[in-house]
């Protein structure tokens, strides 16, 4: 199901909601590496780079200056499927892409960072249709606080269950999340006009608490099993014996982080 909108007018122009959309939007597409070519290689590290990443935070450094220690998390989460070694291959490709990450500063950057279209499709749909009457109630400076904390509430969530992961960890799901059960607090009786598929496509109105928990329900399903493990993309092979994508290893680095390990984990609501 897609909701289309709500049946609850709000009193005034929502610009908290609509500030944070546009924010994710020029994120996604201006410095996210999402358009070119290699974009798939080039988010990885970028993700890396930027996004939160669980060890990081637990140890309070980064993978590129963690050592053996970071090594050997980066060994248990890529090792499978990459093999041996890639824990230092992949360190001594973050040393000259990102030494002086701010692990701490991941935190709120990563709320603005999604793994996909259809990721922040759904994320601003949401947002769009439910934050602007969370923020009419709230007032916009108390919208805003409570939006963030949800992120940070998320986050300390995701480190209570994973607090050794390597994966990053992207999305503004833990804040929307907290937005959602905001609206259902408040507005417990509204109603969501949405596109259903069911053998048909048709336009019904359903109770908020329908919608939104099957938002939930999706959310728990995405962050729960590990990612998706993805194929090593075709390239000339590096002396490794790995396939390296074009453009890419001109550092001179094993040629296993070259073959593309899972995208970053989505952050969950719970």
């Amino acid at each position: 199901m897609i909701p289309i909108r709500d049946v609850n007018p709000t009193t005034r122009t929502s610009w908290i909601t609509l500030a944070l959309i546009a924010a994710n939007v020029v994120v996604f597409l201006l410095w996210q590496p999402t358009l070119g070519a290699n974009s798939e290689t080039r988010t990885f590290f970028f993700f890396y780079c930027h996004a939160l990443v669980p060890w990081e935070i637990t140890h309070q450094t980064s993978l590129a200056e963690g050592g053996a220690a970071a090594r050997d998390a980066i060994e248990a989460d890529l090792g499978p499927q990459l093999g041996p070694g890639v824990g230092a291959d992949l360190q001594q490709e973050l040393q000259q892409r990102c030494p002086e990450k701010d692990v701490n500063l991941s935190i709120p950057v990563s709320m603005f960072l999604h793994g996909g279209w259809l990721h922040i499709a759904g994320n601003m749909l949401f947002l769009w249709i439910f934050g602007n009457n969370v923020e009419d109630r709230l007032k916009r400076p108390l919208f805003i606080a409570f939006y963030f904390l949800g992120g940070l509430a998320a986050t300390a969530l995701q480190l209570a269950f994973g607090p050794n992961s390597s994966i990053p960890n992207v999305g503004a799901s833990g804040a929307i999340a907290a937005v959602l059960g905001a609206y259902l607090v408040l507005f417990p009786r509204a109603r969501v006009y949405t596109i259903v598929f069911f053998f048909f496509i048709t336009a019904i109105e359903l109770p908020a608490v329908t919608v939104l928990g099957f938002w939930f329900v999706l959310q728990l399903f995405s962050g729960g099993p590990p990612p998706r493990r993805c194929p090593c993309p075709a390239g000339p092979r590096s002396r490794a014996g790995s396939a390296r994508p074009p453009g890419e290893g001109r550092r001179g680095t094993g040629g296993r982080v070259a073959c593309l390990p899972p995208p970053p984990r989505r952050r969950s609501p719970w």
